[in-house]
């Protein structure tokens, strides 16, 4: 059950109205349904995979009132390495286990030495990436006395398993989720109908601008030899559209889902189609993910590496990248384009420019300056090109793409039916320009004209619908 099915739109509804009117102003009533209807949700593609996660609530949530009431930094340390240990072994366990017996046995063939080493039938529980670190992050505060935990145990519950997130984010912090769980939750009129234009542009995003970027892309991935080097190229720029509209635009809706039910969520995306380098970009791009790893990884090994200057800097992006690559999947390609992105950070940390931001400068019309537009194409064309190995199956894919491109196909006209993307593209884009200053794409509270704002909203309705029934899942899904 995804957020672009009928199921969900059912289970939603009948969940609201439950929600807000037998149980209005009745906060542990409201925090129970609220478990149970995440629980309904997270089983409803494979319940087997529900014990992981309510093992891993009662694992963490006994591990933060551990940690904060042990008496010395013996046993607080002790309780927080069991939770680093659980938290890390379930994800290794369930997502790496194959991908090391894999790469183990193709390391061993390679000097002759040949093994019968079998991979597992592993079941990967959906979301795990998403709900271990926000787990993680839950115990690392509560040892840096940052945060204290929970008593209440179906607070604490719901915080993990809240279901608008819990399977592709955001990886909302313990101390913006859970307060927010502990304070009574009215319906507040204003930040529904909010909520629900975000939800509206999410789904435009999800339905009518990714999954018909994807036709054309999965088409050119499963017929790389065929293609010409425009056509290639064509195809990995619309993959990047494709993966931009299509994990903003569950984050949206998962935004907008929290805000139609009370809660404020972490902003997930600040338009990175307009980023000015890499670093901008990364700024704005899965900020839930970028600052976790910032806070957890990149910093403690910024600080143990300081004496070693920019080389201490630069080894500690690398390593955050690569972690970061490693968190997408169990597949050599996304260590090589996380590790690809680590060494995109070189010339700015050795420049000072890291940690500056660029203004953007418009002109008269609108538009970017020169300057800025060259900035933005350069960011665009690095990006692209890492996410050829993101897409990629395994690296000698990557590299037949790459391959093909250069060719000299490349100066022939591209194929395929295209020209209807060109449109829909150039909506995203320009209405994100327009409101790159808001919290979403179709923020338009300011707007007074009814007839225009429902003029909007009727058109994206027409165009979901209309393209509705090549709706497919989320990418991140995966993930």
């Amino acid at each position: 059950m995804v957020f672009n099915s009928i199921e969900f739109v059912i289970f939603f509804v009948i969940f609201f109205l439950v929600y807000y009117f037998p149980l209005k102003e009745k906060t542990n009533l409201q925090n129970i349904f609220l478990l149970v209807a995440s629980c309904v949700f997270y089983a409803w593609v494979n319940w087997k995979i529900l014990p992981i996660l309510v093992l891993s609530t009662i694992i963490f949530y006994w591990v933060g009132i551990g940690i904060h009431s042990a008496k010395s930094e013996l046993r607080k340390s002790l309780y927080t390495t069991f939770g680093l240990v659980a938290g890390i072994g379930l994800l290794v366990y369930f997502k790496y286990t194959n991908f090391f017996i894999t790469s183990f046995k193709n390391v061993f063939d390679c000097v002759g030495l040949h093994t019968n080493w079998h991979t597992f039938k592993i079941i990967m529980p959906l979301g795990i990436s998403f709900y271990t670190f926000r787990l993680l992050s839950y115990v690392i505060d509560i040892k840096r006395g940052k945060y204290e935990p929970t008593r209440d145990f179906v607070v604490f519950s719901a915080y993990v398993a809240f279901f608008p997130t819990i399977l592709s984010g955001p990886i909302d912090r313990p101390n913006t989720l859970i307060p927010q769980l502990q304070k009574e939750r009215l319906f507040n009129y204003e930040l529904a109908v909010d909520g629900c234009r975000q939800i509206l542009w999410g789904a435009f995003k999800k339905i009518v601008v990714a999954d018909n970027c994807a036709i054309y892309v999965n088409q050119i991935y499963d017929t790389i030899p065929l293609q010409s080097g425009s056509s290639l190229l064509l195809g990995a720029v619309f993959y990047t559209f494709q993966l931009y509209a299509d994990f903003s635009g569950y984050s949206d809706m998962a935004i907008g889902l929290g805000k139609v039910l009370g809660f404020n969520l972490t902003k997930n995306f600040n338009y990175p189609l307009f980023a000015q380098n890499i670093a901008d970009y990364w700024r704005r791009w899965h900020i839930s993910l970028t600052s976790w790893l910032t806070d957890y990884v990149f910093m403690p090994l910024n600080i143990k590496w300081r004496n070693w200057g920019n080389l201490g800097m630069i080894f500690a992006i690398i390593v955050d990248f690569i972690i970061c690559g490693l968190w997408h999947g169990d597949n050599w390609t996304y260590v090589l384009w996380g590790l690809y992105h680590g060494l995109l950070y070189i010339p700015l940390i050795l420049s000072g420019a890291m940690f500056k931001k660029i203004k953007m400068e418009t002109n008269k019309l609108g538009l970017p300056k020169l300057k800025n537009m060259v900035n933005m194409l350069l960011t665009f064309f690095l990006v692209t090109n890492g996410l050829i190995l993101f897409r990629a199956e395994n690296f000698n894919q990557a590299a037949s793409y790459i391959e093909r491109i250069l060719s000299s196909s490349i100066v022939s006209l591209p194929t395929g039916g295209i020209k209807k993307m060109f449109p829909l593209i150039f909506i995203l884009i320009i209405v994100e320009w327009v409101q790159r200053n808001k919290n979403h794409g179709l923020e338009i509270n300011a707007l007074k004209s009814h007839v225009i704002k429902f003029g909007i909203y009727y058109f994206l309705i027409g165009l979901i619908i209309w393209f509705s029934c090549k709706s497919s899942a989320f990418i991140y899904l995966q993930f």
